[in-house]
């Protein structure tokens, strides 16, 4: 059970919140969601584009099927309906980067409706977020405005790249739950393999819904959109803005202005950037140059043969069937890389301590060095050689953290390095019971004083057999032999 996080609402006891998000997860498929062109990452600007996405006339979309199979996946794994038959339509409005005049998206009939995200709320108890819907529908490009030069330029390596749209109902009530709620999503995503998940590179954005009422008044109040805001934490601090200052105008007798709002992450406040359209002000219609699209069993029984354990259930595992607990499992079901290797060495031993390397040493040296998982030398191979070194006392605690800092950064096996710098310890009992012995009969003073009572003194009993045998000694032997020579 974790603790509770504060919020704005605690000192507000009369009023509730109400928070709806709407995400775009950007697929990582290799073309377009109309086109051929690239999806990957272009390094020059309008680089990855063609006639179809630059909005040429006359050009005629074609369907990525993998943008389809995205779809189920994600249907699936968030408890969805998946729509036998769904339609494209046209959306239309004004952006410079948008060269068509209108966005290719879903209205009337997405491909998924009617799901759940299950979250686990701070007391440990399970809420299910339920879902309206996800559809399908193209990305815009991108406007680069230079400073100092009232210029705009049109950046649009973007467009046309494939997204999904996920829509919650506002049962969102509370700030810990909305970032609960996107950290559940983006890891569903992940998991499935269909997107990054970068937020910073913008293929994971929110946009979020946030309206407060008295707890007395059961419709729910005006909204506010906050747009794409790209990490957890501004958004947990937007929101908490928001509801403040929604409060604040209810309180000093305003009204909520129903519009669109953005984070501003230095001031940190929101500000408003133009009002909040409706369905009608975008004029959707059927796209008429695209088919239906048939989804039929077999294609969601393909997609279902493919599913991999996705992260409620991986956490659930975890704590039920391989013993860790809630802490431990949430930061590896939290980074899939790191999940996936605890799953693979975890294959080749079952030693306890596995979990506190990896979480302690294996993350903590990634982090310093800013590597990735791909690019760690520590393999799962080496990890469970390393811990069945330690184990069984072939090596002590300190030389077991060198060796795995020298396998970190040569990629040595690690029985090659405890040979090569000599860290095999010193497990015999005749060999170590001389040296306390000796050690014991040259301090005299000191034996006194820890006969007396003066228990720190075995620590320096300890320090010096350890520096006597150049930390090679075992310590759990040392320190029986110790104990035997000092009672």
């Amino acid at each position: 059970m974790s603790k509770k996080q504060p919020s704005i609402l605690d000192h507000y006891p009369d009023y509730a919140l109400n928070i709806g998000i709407e995400v775009h997860v950007q697929l990582n498929t290799d073309s377009k969601i109309f086109c051929a062109s690239n999806n990957k990452r272009c390094n020059k600007p309008n680089e990855c584009i063609c006639n179809i996405c630059a909005g040429y006339p006359g050009v005629l979309p074609v369907l990525n099927k993998k943008v389809v199979d995205s779809g189920i996946l994600a249907g699936l794994a968030t408890n969805c309906k998946i729509s036998n038959i769904s339609s494209f339509a046209r959306k239309h409005y004004f952006y410079p980067d948008l060269p068509k005049g209108y966005q290719i998206t879903q209205d009337k009939e997405p491909i998924c409706t009617e799901g759940f995200v299950p979250i686990r709320l701070e007391d440990g108890s399970i809420k299910k977020i339920r879902l309206i819907r996800i559809h399908m529908e193209e990305d815009a490009g991108k406007n680069i405005h230079a400073s100092g030069t009232n210029e705009s330029f049109v950046d649009l390596n973007r467009a046309g790249t494939p997204l999904l749209e996920i829509v919650t109902y506002p049962d969102i009530e509370s700030t810990a739950e909305a970032k609960a709620y996107l950290k559940a999503l983006h890891q569903i995503v992940t998991y499935l393999g269909i997107c990054t998940g970068n937020m910073e590179e913008g293929a994971f954005r929110a946009d979020t819904n946030i309206s407060v009422r008295k707890k007395d008044v059961k419709e729910l109040g005006t909204r506010c959109e906050m747009k794409n805001i790209n990490s957890f934490k501004f958004i947990g601090d937007a929101i908490e803005h928001e509801i403040e200052r929604q409060i604040d105008t209810l309180e000093s007798g305003g009204s909520i202005k129903q519009e669109t709002r953005l984070w501003d992450t230095h001031q940190k406040i929101t500000k408003p950037m133009r009002s909040k359209e409706e369905a009608a002000d975008y004029r959707y219609f059927p796209e008429p140059d695209l088919p239906l699209v048939e989804i039929n069993e077999e294609a969601i029984s393909r997609m279902k043969r493919i599913m991999p354990e996705l992260p409620y259930d991986k956490f659930e595992r975890l704590v039920k069937e391989v013993g860790l607990s809630a802490y431990e499992a949430d930061i590896l079901v939290d980074n899939k890389s790191i999940a996936d290797y605890f799953e693979k060495t975890r294959e080749l031993t079952q030693s306890k301590q596995l979990i506190n390397w990896i979480l302690r040493d294996l993350m903590g040296y990634l982090k310093e060095h800013k590597l990735d998982m791909h690019q760690c030398k520590v393999t799962p191979a080496f990890m469970a050689e390393l811990l069945e070194l330690y184990e069984k006392d072939t090596i002590n605690a300190a030389a077991a953290k060198e060796v795995f800092a020298i396998v970190a950064e040569t990629g040595q096996k690690p029985a090659d390095v405890v040979k090569e710098k000599g860290l095999e310890q010193i497990g015999s009992v005749e060999e170590l019971e001389a040296i306390c012995k000796e050690i014991v009969d040259a301090h005299p003073d000191q034996a006194a004083q820890y006969k007396s009572g003066k228990e720190r003194m075995f620590g320096f009993f300890v320090g010096q057999a350890m520096k006597k045998t150049q930390g090679k000694g075992n310590p759990k032997v040392i320190q029986e032999l110790l104990k035997k020579y000092l009672s």
